[in-house]
């Protein structure tokens, strides 16, 4: 049976607006339950249905960059991250999330530390991102194995990403990992403990009527790295 080619997105009108990221900007001013409990219709107007739009209608573009990734729009347990905060080990106890997260991510993984493809939003900045965050031990060895045993693979990768505007972000060792030399070619990469690709975007973008396929054509720029972790991960793509 001969499988059909996900079609890809079209503009479908504006999902967020100005009112998106006003939101947000109160949030941060009167971060508490009490507050949020009282604006409830506010998020859901103006970010929550926004945010489960976007996702709906990036599926086709998702999907045409692999089968292997989820965009599920659910208030609960899809591809929106919740607003609450894990405030449990940190000094800061304010309740919410002052931004928005999205994460495309592959149906294999778990949580949040799955490969996957990522959108940010907030009144400080908004980033386009792929990749994956902060892996287990065992996860992160495999990917720098892989860039040792494998690393042409890799470098285009990068290559193609660096040419769309992307740079890699994240944690690193100060030192080299255990197991490699401090002459590696690739040890700027192999002290990797993320290995997320991130472009910085105007909050405007995501207000267009073309917004929808500017994401998608962006995402499309970290196929290759995904790809490539996915590949040293032994995950489907």
């Amino acid at each position: 049976m001969a499988t059909q080619t996900p079609k890809t997105p079209t503009s479908a009108g504006t999902t967020f607006s100005a009112a998106s990221l006003q939101f947000l900007n109160k949030l941060a001013q009167n971060n508490s339950r009490d507050w949020f409990k009282e604006h409830q219709e506010e998020y859901e107007s103006t970010v929550r249905t926004p945010a489960l739009r976007f996702i709906e209608q990036m599926q086709p573009g998702i999907l045409a960059i692999s089968s292997k990734l989820t965009a599920v729009p659910k208030k609960v347990g899809g591809s929106l991250m919740r607003p609450q905060r894990d405030s449990r080990f940190s000094k800061d106890k304010t309740p919410y999330k002052t931004n928005v997260g999205i994460q495309f991510r592959h149906f294999q993984g778990k949580d949040v530390h799955a490969p996957g493809l990522y959108l940010h939003i907030a009144p400080e900045g908004c980033f386009i991102a792929a990749g994956i965050w902060h892996p287990e031990s065992k996860a992160l060895n495999a990917i720098r194995q892989c860039i040792d045993e494998n690393p042409n693979a890799y470098q285009k990768a990068l290559q193609e990403l660096q040419s769309q505007g992307f740079i890699m972000d994240g944690d690193s060792l100060s030192r080299p990992p255990k197991g490699f030399d401090k002459t590696h070619p690739l040890l700027t990469e192999l002290k990797r403990k993320d290995f997320i690709a991130l472009k910085n975007i105007d909050f405007e973008e995501l207000c267009k009527p073309d917004a929808i396929n500017f994401c998608a054509e962006q995402f499309q720029h970290c196929s290759q790295l995904m790809a490539y972790l996915c590949f040293a991960l032994e995950l489907d793509f």
